[in-house]
Order: C-alpha cells, then sequence, then structure tokens
C-alpha cells in the first residue's frame, strides 16, 4: 500500500512528477527510452527518477519485449505502468471513496446502505486477522481516536463535508459502520451516537455501560 507522504515527498522533485505525469497519461506500459525523449532527459536519469516512482509505490515495474520481439530473444527492457486510482492526501484523513462505495453497493444490491456499512466494518475488522485493536483501526481510517476511562472518542469524521450535509444519513451509517467493525474485531464494546461539535459522532463504549 502507498504511504501518501513518502509519495508526496517523491512527487516533489519536478523530473518525478514529469515523468510520473507522462506514464500515468499513456494508454500502454512506457519504457525507460521513451520515458527519457519525452520528458527530455536522459536514460539513465529517467532509470533512476522510474525507480525512485516504484519504490514510494505509484508505479509498478516489468520487463516486457519490444512488439514484433520472440520472447527469449536477448533481454528484454523494463517497462512502467501506474499504480491503483491515483494518490488522494487529505489533512486530517477523509474516506469519501468508503462512503461511496457503501452507498454504491446498497444501490446496487437493493439493500439498506445502515446494512452495507455495517457489513463493510466487519469485514475490515476481519481483515485484520480479528487482533482486537480498536485503537489501531479507527486510527487507520481516519478517525483519530482517543481512549479515556470511559470511553473511545473519536476526534475526526472521515466523512465530514458530507455529514455536515446529510448529517442522519451519514451519522447513521457512521454509526453501523464502527459497529460492524467492533464485530469483526471480536470486541465486547459497543458503538454508539455521541455528538460533539467539530468531531464524529459517534463514540466507542464498554458492552455494558448503558
Amino acid at each position: 500500500m502507498t504511504e501518501p507522504w513518502n509519495a508526496v515527498a517523491t512527487l516533489a522533485d519536478p523530473s518525478r512528477r514529469a515523468l510520473y505525469d507522462y506514464v500515468r497519461r499513456q494508454d500502454h506500459a512506457v519504457g525507460r527510452e521513451e520515458a527519457a525523449d519525452a520528458t527530455e532527459m536522459s536514460r539513465n536519469l529517467a532509470a533512476f527518477h522510474l525507480d525512485k516512482l516504484v519504490e514510494a509505490g505509484l508505479l509498478t515495474a516489468r520487463y516486457e519485449p519490444p512488439a514484433g520481439r520472440p520472447r527469449g530473444r536477448g533481454r528484454a527492457p523494463k517497462v512502467y505502468e501506474p499504480t491503483g486510482d491515483g494518490l488522494t492526501v487529505t489533512i486530517p484523513q477523509r474516506q469519501y471513496e468508503l462512503l461511496a462505495d457503501v452507498l454504491a453497493e446498497a444501490l446496487a444490491a437493493g439493500e439498506s446502505p445502515g446494512q452495507v456499512a455495517r457489513e463493510r466494518g466487519r469485514r475490515f475488522g476481519q481483515a485484520m486477522g480479528g487482533a482486537g485493536d480498536v485503537l489501531g483501526a479507527l486510527a487507520g481510517l481516519g478517525f483519530e481516536p482517543e481512549a479515556d476511562a470511559d470511553a473511545v472518542r473519536l476526534h475526526n469524521c472521515p466523512f465530514h463535508a458530507v455529514a455536515a450535509r446529510h448529517t442522519e444519513l451519514v451519522c447513521g451509517l457512521n454509526l453501523s459502520f464502527v459497529t460492524g467493525l467492533l464485530d469483526g474485531l471480536g470486541q465486547d464494546a459497543q458503538a454508539r451516537l455521541a455528538p460533539r461539535p467539530g468531531a464524529c459522532c459517534v463514540e466507542v463504549t464498554p458492552a455494558a455501560q448503558p
């Protein structure tokens, strides 16, 4: 998985940004010579920067013989392609794609968004191995959790902009998702609505607490 800040730092270099933009816009895997010609730099310099983009997780690389040349005839050149759907960095962290996926899946399956959100949360918790690391799971999703003696309070809403316009819908989905997450993690805890200004509308409390 690409670490956003490493990727941002990598793209701060103008040469790497030019190479990344060129490769991303092509409909084919790009070789070193093509990339060097397109960005007007030496082949060796282009190769160096392209491999740095691979290290940052922004490009993938493989060896592919040129069209028309049989495999096994000489060394195949290295070619590059973009990874994933691009790079998005927000401060604080947002998860609008997750929200869109939940709503799209609910519409396509004819299910309630709350059911889909809960199942998505449960799968996320299970994918972590059911390790029970509630703070780690919530932090990884951008909730900015902080535990005190009574509850785990969430200082950031990953769906903030949409929640501000559709509060009841998004807070309900948020509650369903965190409930499913706790279930997937095997936690004896409950999520409940506890709206606070400037924070997430959900908090996590021990299951026995009313």
